[in-house]
C-alpha cells in the first residue's frame, strides 16, 4: 500500500489521466466512495476526484457527448449529498437524493 501511495501520487504529479471505478475491484456494491475516498488520501483533491469519477470519465470512455456534465440533452443522474463533497470526499456517503433520467430513487429530507 506504501509503494501505491508513492506511485499514485506520482502518477498525479507527472499530469496522468485517472478515472475512477474502472477495475478496482475491492470494494462491495454501492461503496465506490471508499475509493474515491482513497484517492484524496493518496493526493488528489476532492474536487478533482469528482471531476474524475464524472466528466474525465465520460471523456476518457468517448461518452463526453452524452454523459458526465450537467447540461442540456445530457443523461441524467444525479446524486445530492449533505456537506461539501468538493471539499471533503467523505461526504459522499450522506446521500439524500438519486435521481436517474428524471426518476427519482432515493430522496431524504435535505
Amino acid at each position: 500500500m506504501k509503494q501505491k501511495k508513492i506511485s499514485y501520487k506520482q502518477a498525479l504529479d507527472a499530469g496522468v489521466t485517472i478515472v475512477a471505478g474502472g477495475d478496482v475491484g475491492v470494494f462491495t456494491h454501492g461503496e465506490n466512495f471508499r475509493e474515491l475516498e482513497m484517492m484524496t488520501e493518496y493526493g488528489m483533491p476532492a474536487d478533482a476526484v469528482l471531476r474524475s469519477a464524472t466528466s474525465v470519465n465520460a471523456d476518457v470512455f468517448g461518452l463526453a457527448n452524452t454523459v458526465g456534465r450537467i447540461k442540456a440533452r445530457f443523461e441524467g443522474r444525479y446524486c445530492c449529498c449533505a456537506g461539501r463533497p468538493d471539499k471533503n470526499i467523505s461526504d459522499l456517503r450522506k446521500v439524500k437524493f438519486v435521481m436517474k433520467d428524471g426518476v427519482v430513487y432515493r430522496s431524504e429530507k435535505l
